[in-house]
């Protein structure tokens, strides 16, 4: 895990350098100053001069302006470091999930994804801030002022031998007992994040059934429970304190009151006044290194459990990768199916397809309907390597689709999914993802067949009109439409269609598909339908069942011969059911 973290280090090593080293001159000079006092201290008992208090006062400001210079200058680069370090963790996080096949992502929850790149790598960052730069600095000053103690103070310092371990007894039970409550809420973060992000998704569903309530209890709940164990976890952590207190207040009676009297009692020969302050100090110096080194160890802790998260992201290999000698080019658009079955897992008992084979000529349109669950959707994901086969192969212009450059193939392969998406931007930008290079002309010629012009023009902007993240200013029908065309922008050798005009009306639909075979006559098209009258002028039909193909032919073939395709066109048409009766 810290290997791979560490990797995104890349050009903020020597910040990451530079602040321990600024950091262990920053304690020398802390260090050295009560030594000095101390001295000065007892000069003054002497009875020095006025140019030796002077002399003394001159280093004693000099070590604190460089103990200020070198202070400020590891904030500064540890700032750099820690904030450099979540910046490529993001980066390489964000890049690392644009890589994964659909199979990747499958593993992985949205909100989880979510938590993962803000919540988790903030732990990271303040973590590396403390690894860099307080780790570095309480050891040192725990041993440094351990040293000066005993020099100054002789005897007087065994004192920290009994407090020391009490402290860090109390602050490892502490850390120990807080531990598992920080792993276990990011989970619990995780279910909170995906409460929030299913709410505002389905916001219109909720209101349109009159569930906020339902949705506000669902909330409170997994809110509840990351606020029921941060709270045990800063009960505990609150312990601390008042531990850091006792023994501060311990070290300080111990040592003002066995200091005091060897000072009376020797008449300051064991031990003199500017020797106790100095003790004081040390005293002060170590415990506080304690504590900070507490708080450090509590940081770590949560920051590994969080960097173990980003590093499962980080680790998980892409299932899909290029083969070694890529094909770059598509021949044409035919596809053929051979001796193919798919489970979405590997451990999956059920085959999601079974035994498909079959042979689609480039420029064909090929109609797919069937029962929700009969599987149409993931047919079509196996054409364009959305995830591989488990057994057989799909061929593509007559080459396996494994064997080709993974850019290249998904370039002619154009698919207008179920789920419609619109970016956040105007219609000009969103259109373009199809071909960033089109033209207006094309623009509008594409968004013509598809239908979408007609709405386009009648808004005050055109084609500058600003969509809404998701589409959420434009209508389901108006989406798909501007989905199609921008398929369309892509002139692809093979149109994928699933059930992309389920939110147009009949006529609507059939002028596109009309549109589409004088614009895009040597494209294969596939389109995925719920409804007969989408899918009965293509060349063929597949009617799907359970997984395999239950029968191929022509409307009218289907018609007289299929039983499960007469069952769909019957309780469809009106005409349909007058022929059964």
């Amino acid at each position: 895990m810290i290997r791979q973290l560490a990797k995104s280090i890349r050009e903020y090593k020597r910040a990451s350098i530079a602040t321990p080293i600024l950091v262990s001159f920053e304690v020398l000079m802390e260090c050295t100053i009560p030594f000095i006092i101390a001295r000065l201290v007892n000069e003054v008992k002497g009875g020095c001069d006025m140019e030796e208090i002077l002399g003394y006062g001159g280093i004693l400001v000099c070590m604190a302006i460089l103990s200020l210079l070198f202070g400020g200058l590891a904030g500064s680069t540890c700032a750099t470091a820690s904030c450099g370090l979540a910046r490529n963790l993001r980066k390489d996080m964000f890049y690392s999930i644009q890589g994964y096949s659909f199979e990747n992502i499958d593993k992985f929850m949205t909100s989880s994804l979510v938590t993962r790149m803000t919540t988790d790598i903030t732990n990271v960052q303040n973590a590396y801030m403390m690894i860099i730069r307080t780790a570095i600095r309480s050891p040192l000053m725990l041993i440094f002022a351990f040293v000066m103690a005993f020099v100054m103070g002789g005897k007087m310092a065994w004192i920290f031998f009994f407090v020391v371990p009490v402290l860090a007894f109390g602050l490892s039970l502490v850390i120990y007992k807080t531990m598992p409550l920080f792993r276990r809420v990011f989970k619990k973060y995780d279910r909170l994040n995906s409460s929030i992000q299913e709410n505002i998704k389905a916001m219109r569903v909720v209101k349109s059934f009159v569930r906020e309530d339902y949705e506000q209890e669902k909330f409170d709940r997994a809110a509840e429970d990351v606020c029921t164990d941060f709270t045990r976890a800063e009960r505990i952590l609150a312990l601390n304190s008042p531990l850091m207190q006792f023994c501060i207040y311990t070290v300080m009676t111990f040592v003002l009151s066995f200091g005091s009297y060897t000072i009376i009692t020797s008449r300051g020969l064991d031990l003199d006044v500017g020797q106790l302050s100095s003790l004081l100090t040390y005293s002060f110096m170590m415990l506080n290194s304690l504590m900070m080194l507490s708080m450090v160890f509590v940081m770590i802790t949560m920051a590994g459990e969080s960097g173990k998260r980003i590093a499962e992201v980080l680790e998980e290999k892409s299932t899909l990768s290029n083969p070694e000698n890529p094909v770059y080019e598509v021949k044409d658009g035919s596809i053929s199916f051979e001796h193919v079955s798919f489970k979405y897992a590997k451990e999956a008992k059920r085959r999601v397809l079974k035994n498909i084979d079959l042979d689609i000529r480039s420029g064909e349109t090929i109609g797919i309907i069937g029962g929700t669950g009969s599987s149409k959707s993931s047919l079509i994901q196996l054409i364009s390597r959305l995830y591989d086969v488990t057994e057989g192969a799909v061929k593509v212009g007559g080459v396996d689709v494994r064997d080709y450059d993974l850019e290249t193939l998904r370039n002619q392969v154009a698919v207008v999914l179920q789920k419609n998406i619109l970016f956040s931007g105007t219609i000009r930008d969103n259109l373009r993802w199809g071909n960033k290079e089109a033209t207006d002309e094309e623009l509008v010629q594409t968004c013509k067949m598809a239908c979408a012009d007609e709405f386009i023009s009648q808004f005050p902007d055109g084609y500058d009109t600003y969509i809404e993240q998701g589409g959420a200013n434009v209508s389901g029908g108006q989406k798909q439409r501007l989905c199609i065309a921008r398929a369309l922008l892509k002139k692809p050798k093979i149109l994928i269609l699933d059930d992309s005009t389920s939110a147009v009306d009949t006529r609507t639909d059939a002028r596109i598909r009309k549109a589409m075979k004088d614009y895009i006559p040597e494209t294969t098209k596939i389109i995925i339908a719920q409804r007969t009258a989408s899918v009965e002028d293509a060349d063929r039909i597949i009617v799907m069942e359970g997984g395999e193909i239950n029968a191929i032919g022509t409307h009218e073939e289907l018609l007289a011969s299929n039983e499960i395709y007469r069952e769909i066109y019957t309780s469809q048409n009106k005409e349909g059911n007058q022929l059964g009766e």
